[in-house]
């Protein structure tokens, strides 16, 4: 397990040297301290070693929002909000670079199933969560659930690629928790 943590950290270091065109098997071997064929024996060719690492950061991220939705279960929805937004914020922007340079990688190589994955399995934990709100009611939780989602994950893309005016990183985790929560409470029932 040792040597697959190496080549999945040189992994995102060349990433985030080099860009996606420039990660090859023969860097990321060089950076981890490994052969080429070392790192063949655990993955087949370039594709399978970006996917792993891919999917390994996504399944982070869904863990960090799975547990935070687990434990706001029956909370009102501005708790909600703020620790789903606060959540999912920490994880996305732990490492800013490496977050940058898999989406690069999340456009191709498997991606986007990879993505759809996550995404179906974020909103169902939402909306599981949303269905738990101690004071409101949602008539469609799993569509509230989606929006928050992609509420939430484009103005930390556009963060990420530098897309923002000035301060907009400083401000972002409290604009996030009003948009959501000021959605939230319009998209339910009393």
């Amino acid at each position: 397990m040792a040597t697959i943590d190496m080549l999945h950290a040189a992994t995102i270091q060349v990433l985030t040297q080099g860009g996606l065109s420039r990660c090859t098997t023969t860097r990321v071997a060089e950076r981890a301290g490994v052969s080429v064929g070392s790192l063949y024996q655990y993955y087949p060719n370039r594709d399978a070693l970006l996917a792993a690492v891919l999917e390994r950061h996504l399944n982070g991220v869904l863990a960090v929002v799975e547990e935070t939705c687990r434990t706001q279960k029956g909370m009102p929805v501005s708790v909600m909000a703020s620790e789903l937004v606060t959540a999912y914020l920490a994880v996305k922007l732990r490492d800013p670079a490496e977050s940058r340079a898999l989406y690069a990688v999340a456009g191709e190589r498997g991606g986007p199933e990879l993505m759809a994955d996550l995404q179906s399995r974020i909103i169902k934990a939402v909306s599981a969560m949303l269905e738990s709100a101690s004071d409101v009611y949602f008539p469609a939780p799993d569509v509230t659930a989606a929006v928050v989602l992609h509420a939430v994950a484009g103005p930390v893309i556009a963060l990420l690629n530098g897309d923002t005016p000035t301060g907009y990183g400083d401000a972002l985790r409290e604009q996030l928790v009003r948009l959501v929560t000021a959605y939230l409470h319009s998209s339910s029932q009393a």
